[in-house]
C-alpha cells in the first residue's frame, strides 16, 4: 500500500477511510484508497481553481490522465493516477465509472445552487460511481451498480448542511440505498458502509467506528 496516498485519504476522506479499514486484503484496500483519492482529486478541482476555466483544465488533466491509463501509455507521476491505473489494470474497470465522475464535477464550477435532479445526478455520479468502483474491485460478482445509491446517499448527506432544502430528496435515495446494500453481498460490504454516516451531526470519532462496525456485522445502512 502507498502510505503516503492512504493517509492522504485518512485525512481529507476519513468516512471513507474509516470504512475501507473493513476490507482485509491490504492490496484490494490499497485499490479502494486509490479510487478515493481519485474522487478527492477530481472534488479539489472546483475548489481550488481561481475561475471555472482552471477547474475544467484541471478535470481535463485528469481525463487525459484516464486516456494514458486505458490507451496502455505511459501514466503521468502522479501517486493518484499511478495507483488507479494498478486498481483499473487489475480489475479491467469501465472507463465509463471513471469517466462519470470527472463529468459529475463540471457541475460544481457552477456556483449557484444545485437543483433537486442535479443534485441527485451529482451524488449518484460522483460518489456513487466511486462507490461502484470500490464494489467492483473488492467482489467482481457482486452488481457493483447497486452501489451508486449509498455512494448517492453519503454524498447528498455532505450537501445537506448547505443545502438543506434536499433533505426529501437524501431521505428517497435513502430508501433506496437500503434495499441496495442488503443485496451488495458481504465481500463488496465496505464499499457502501459509509453511507450509514450520512446526514448525521457530527459524530465522534467513536460513534462513526462503533455505526461502522454494526453497519458491517449486520449488512445494513
Amino acid at each position: 500500500m502507498d502510505d503516503d496516498l492512504d493517509e492522504l485519504v485518512r485525512r481529507v476522506d476519513p468516512d471513507r477511510w474509516l470504512a475501507s479499514r473493513f476490507v482485509q486484503d491490504p492490496g484490494l484496500r490499497a485499490e479502494v484508497v486509490a479510487v478515493y483519492a481519485f474522487d478527492h482529486e477530481l472534488g479539489r478541482a472546483p475548489r481550488v481553481a481561481s475561475s471555472p476555466l482552471l477547474g475544467e483544465m484541471r478535470l481535463t488533466w485528469w481525463r487525459e490522465a484516464l486516456d494514458e491509463i486505458y490507451e496502455g501509455r505511459t501514466v503521468r507521476r502522479h501517486p493518484t493516477a499511478e495507483a488507479l491505473a494498478a486498481a483499473v489494470q487489475r480489475h479491467h474497470l469501465a472507463r465509463e465509472i471513471l469517466e462519470a465522475m470527472i463529468d459529475a464535477r463540471y457541475r460544481e464550477l457552477d456556483a449557484s445552487p444545485m437543483t433537486e435532479t442535479e443534485a441527485l445526478d451529482w451524488a449518484r455520479d460522483s460518489a456513487g460511481r466511486a462507490a461502484e468502483a470500490a464494489a467492483r474491485i473488492l467482489d467482481p460478482a457482486a452488481k457493483a451498480e447497486l452501489a451508486q445509491a449509498p455512494g448517492a446517499v453519503w454524498a447528498l448527506g455532505r450537501r445537506l448542511p448547505e443545502q438543506p432544502e434536499l433533505r426529501p430528496a437524501f431521505e428517497r435515495v435513502l430508501t433506496t440505498a437500503k434495499t441496495a446494500v442488503r443485496m451488495i453481498g458481504v465481500p463488496a460490504f465496505p464499499a457502501v458502509a459509509h453511507a450509514v454516516l450520512a446526514g448525521r451531526p457530527n459524530p465522534s470519532e467513536f460513534a462513526k467506528r462503533w455505526r461502522l462496525t454494526l453497519a458491517v456485522a449486520r449488512g445494513k445502512i
